[in-house]
């Protein structure tokens, strides 16, 4: 099994441990998370659902980031990527919510947002939301599976 389906077995089984439903809100990423975790046979125990929020609209309508928000901080912010995750919660019956938004590539970046840069949110209820950053290295492909294995992390580590 590859790494990314490994991982996606891993919190599942976290997941169910806990008795958490969860939802992915995925931008870069295209629902590649989503799609590792429903490879997985019997994965509905678990996952509730998938937003894939690639433009700001996306995010706007689906999952209630404000525009404003978006706006003064961009769509690849630490601020976006916590609202994306927390709105996930307030819109879906679910207990964990990742997120992530960034810069794939090989364009769109900038000095201060280079290509690579992509931020995660993870918000369970009844605990404070985790928030990372980071730039990976890589083409797009790589620069996306990074991603996908970060974002599986956070809810591996947010169902414990």
């Amino acid at each position: 099994m590859d790494p990314l389906g490994a991982l996606a077995v891993e919190v599942l089984e976290a997941a169910k441990a806990s008795g958490l439903m969860l939802a992915t809100v995925e931008s870069c990423t295209g629902g590649m998370v989503a799609a590792a975790l429903t490879d997985i046979a019997g994965s509905s125990a678990v996952v509730e659902r998938g937003f894939v929020t690639y433009s700001n609209e996306a995010k706007t309508d689906l999952v209630g980031v404000p525009a404003a928000l978006i706006a003064q901080h961009g769509a690849v912010s630490e601020q976006v990527a916590r609202a994306m995750a927390e709105g996930a919660l307030k819109v879906a019956p679910v207990d964990l919510a990742v997120s992530i938004t960034g810069i794939a590539g090989p364009g769109g970046g900038s000095e201060t947002k280079p290509v690579g840069l992509v931020h995660f949110g993870c918000a369970r209820k009844n605990r404070p939301t985790l928030v990372e950053r980071h730039v990976f290295p890589g083409d797009r492909s790589e620069v996306r599976q990074q991603a996908a294995l970060t974002a599986l992390r956070l809810l591996k580590d947010g169902a414990a």
